[in-house]
């Protein structure tokens, strides 16, 4: 009996599968607008910075809907409330393939990313519910693991369809992948009891109080928007400076996902014990990328390597800029992967904004990413203040004082934080940390 138990316990339940296949149709949709700006550009009649204005739109229904959804959903049934959002989700891509407008597309945009951050915040308590405490690392994997298929498989896929059966056609595309989704969640989530307790608000939010969250959140924004200010005009990049043919952008964008797949294996890994190391490391290289990209967007060569060292760069310090924000905000689990949710899509929205910004006052699409590496550079300066405030002792916040007190009261800390070094090190975070919001 103890033997079958404990095989039990080393599998995964499907239902943790059918959660990464949504994210799959999350991440797709979130990303796949880089290869499509061309087209539905054309077709809105409406420029490319306009156009690119669609992704921000993603982003801002991503950094408002985080936060609000994860307090609104807290005293919901778990399984209804993932059946409302991908139901909602799915409905934003069928109208986004229908848009006769350029303002019609926007506001599915909005309502879409509306609905995937809900479903992020809630799908990952789901998850980590399912499985015993010892596999919750390997549940928020699977599920962060359908977000890097996206951008290997899904995002080019997206702009294969659209380069020859029009944008639209990626659109249904995951409005189809959403109804398969629907239907696993519908007959395999099983029913999840709501917490006894429900978590107080005021000490959530008292997280907010603290320096070094804040400077999480500008880290994080900073170095997801300097590499995103530049990733969302690839496209026309590699078309229109570089003079690839359009057939060739699905598989650079697929090269891109492919070093994101790596960074992340390679940065989950090592962010557990450096990471401020991985933080510094990980910033620079993209600012030396998108300088490179900028330097050399001419050249063929260059360019498809550096889509890949690129990918594989911003998503290198993805697991150390989650975890950075389970650390410092470890007194409120249910708001800290929302904040780093709308951290991500803050610099997703920022990032091509400026990028249009750029394009419109004529310096072109080279341009971006000079842009997208003053953002980096930014972002390493906030880590350089970060780890100065971590090392002095600054860093020892009341909410992180207050975790670790409920931590050592429950017994449910493994161990003492490995990955801040310095005397200001003073929260837990556990390999689930690391890995429990969505990045990317």
């Amino acid at each position: 009996m103890p033997d079958s138990t404990s095989r039990r316990r080393t599998s995964m339940p499907p239902a943790v599968y059918i959660l990464g296949l949504s994210v799959f149709a999350l991440g797709t949709s979130e990303f796949m607008l880089s290869g499509l700006l061309p087209p539905i550009a054309d077709d809105m009649n409406v420029s490319i910075p306009q156009a690119g204005l669609l992704i921000s739109a993603f982003a801002i229904g991503m950094v408002v809907g985080a936060p609000l959804l994860a307090v609104a959903t807290l005293r919901l049934p778990r399984r209804t409330t993932l059946i409302a959002l991908i139901s909602v989700f799915g409905l934003g891509q069928i109208a986004g393939a229908l848009a006769p407008t350029y303002e019609v597309l926007f506001a599915s945009r909005v309502v879409s990313a509306l609905a995937c951050a809900g479903f992020w915040a809630v799908g990952a308590a789901v998850a980590i519910a399912m499985v015993p405490v010892n596999q919750r690392a390997r549940a928020m994997a699977v599920m962060i693991g359908g977000l890097s298929i996206a951008n290997v498989l899904g995002v080019p896929l997206g702009a294969f369809l659209g380069e020859h059966f029009g944008w639209r056609s990626a659109f249904w595309a995951v409005g189809a992948a959403s109804a398969v989704a629907l239907i696993g969640v519908v007959t395999r989530i099983p029913y999840i009891p709501l917490p006894e307790k429900k978590p107080e608000l005021r000490r959530e939010l008292a997280i907010y109080r603290d320096r070094q969250v804040w400077l999480a959140i500008v880290i994080t924004a900073l170095a997801a928007g300097g590499v995103f200010c530049a990733f969302s005009y690839l496209a026309p990049l590699l078309t229109d400076v570089a003079g690839l043919d359009s057939g060739w952008v699905p598989w650079i964008l697929g090269l891109f996902g492919i070093g994101a797949l790596v960074g992340t294996t390679i940065g989950g890994r090592v962010a557990d014990a450096h990471l401020f190391g991985v933080l510094l490391s990980g910033i620079t290289a993209s600012t030396v990328f998108l300088a490179a990209l900028a330097l050399f967007a001419s050249s063929q060569v260059a360019v498809v390597a550096l889509a890949f060292l690129l990918g594989l760069s911003a998503f290198f310090t993805a697991p150390a800029l989650n975890a950075r924000m389970f650390n410092v905000a470890g007194a409120a689990p249910t708001l800290a992967g929302a904040t780093t949710t709308a951290a991500f899509n803050l610099g997703n929205t920022s990032g091509p904004w400026l990028g249009g910004t750029v394009i419109d006052a004529d310096f072109g699409f080279a341009a971006t990413a000079w842009a997208g590496a003053a953002m980096t550079v930014l972002a390493l300066a906030a880590v350089a203040v970060s780890l100065r405030l971590q090392r002095g002792g600054g860093g020892r916040s009341r909410s992180r004082l207050i975790a670790k007190s409920a931590a050592v009261g429950t017994g449910s800390a493994a161990g003492a934080e490995r990955a801040v070094p310095g005397p200001g090190a003073t929260g837990p975070v556990t390999s689930a940390d690391c890995v429990a919001s969505p990045g990317a």
